[in-house]
């Protein structure tokens, strides 16, 4: 898998690239890892709901075709974007979720912060009163999110056995556009960033670990 870093680029620039990669794609093309900040933009997924994005103000809200619902990218995130094909990796879609769950819990582990999932919800949650800790996640109540902040979101898009889209780590940037969304359908989720955890961390170094992880994760 070979890793290409795009710096900063409009969403809508690269999701057509993706899929024009991804149509393109033969029985020996190259599988890439993507790795971008884009401007800021709420994206919605293929299902999402407009009642999702709450305000959106002067960012604007980019239809795609990944699966979710909206969600927000702007600088001081880093958005990965795996471009694989799946059937000659011998990977079935769930598991490739998985996988790519584990490389951001692998990425977060190195900040010696501890990320959870929560069941049914994709992506990765980090317990808010204590993210250096190793308890396990215990529910508590109705609510599966108490206590929890979200700091990576996940959606993807398989074509003829081929994946794109892919997952957002938070670094350090202005969650205040989250507010403005349900972020990912859940009313009242709240987001974080590495840095909201006390962690110094830039978005190179953060990109270069991410990538990393998922290259030991999907081979």
């Amino acid at each position: 898998m070979h890793t290409i870093n795009l710096g900063r680029r409009p969403c809508a620039e690269v999701e057509a690239a993706m899929r024009d990669y991804t149509a393109a794609r033969g029985p020996d093309t190259e599988d890439q890892l993507w790795l971008v900040e884009h401007e800021p933009v709420f994206t919605q997924g293929v299902a999402g709901h407009e009642a999702h994005v709450l305000a959106a103000g002067e960012i604007p809200v980019l239809r795609t075709d990944r699966g979710g619902q909206v969600t927000y990218h702007g600088p001081g995130q880093v958005v990965a974007y795996p471009l694989l094909d799946l059937r000659r990796l011998g990977l079935y879609v769930k598991e490739y979720v998985f996988r790519i769950e584990e490389a951001v819990l692998d990425t977060l582990a190195s900040y010696g912060i501890t990320g959870h999932r929560v069941r049914g919800a994709p992506g990765v949650y980090v317990r808010l009163a204590d993210p250096f800790g190793h308890a396990r996640l215990e529910p508590v109540g109705a609510d599966p999110f108490h206590g929890l902040g979200k700091i990576a979101a996940l959606g993807i898009k398989i074509s003829r056995h081929c994946c794109y889209h892919g997952l957002a780590l938070n670094v350090a940037m202005d969650l205040e556009p989250f507010s403005r969304i349900d972020p990912c359908g859940y009313a009242g989720l709240q987001t974080v960033d590495l840095r909201t955890l006390g962690v110094g961390a830039d978005v190179d170094t953060a990109a270069a670990r991410l990538a990393a992880a998922l290259g030991r994760r999907l081979g």
